[in-house]
């Protein structure tokens, strides 16, 4: 989720409030939010925040579940890099 029309995330807010940022800091950090929009998100979050933590809590599922993917894809490719530049030096050192 983001704020506003912004490209900020839920969770950037929610993790800068967690770690003890009032609003205005917030507003510094990501100056691209009206500090409007953060006391909306504050407020909404401190409004549900079962749910709230729920959807962090599965988008960090989600997010570890791509990068698992990642590393095992990237990793075949490394793997791959090193048989062709293996095969390159090869044949020019014949």
């Amino acid at each position: 989720m983001r704020v506003g029309c912004t490209r900020v995330t839920l969770d950037s807010v929610i993790a800068e409030l967690e770690q003890g940022a009032s609003p205005e800091q917030i507003a510094a950090d990501f100056p691209s939010l009206q500090l409007g929009d953060i006391y909306t998100v504050i407020g909404y979050y401190l409004g549900h925040r079962a749910e709230v933590e729920a959807y962090l809590r599965e988008q960090d599922q989600q997010a570890a579940a791509v990068r698992q993917i990642l590393e095992t894809h990237l990793g075949d490719q490394r793997g791959l890099r090193k048989q062709l530049l293996s095969r390159r030096a090869a044949q020019q050192n014949p």
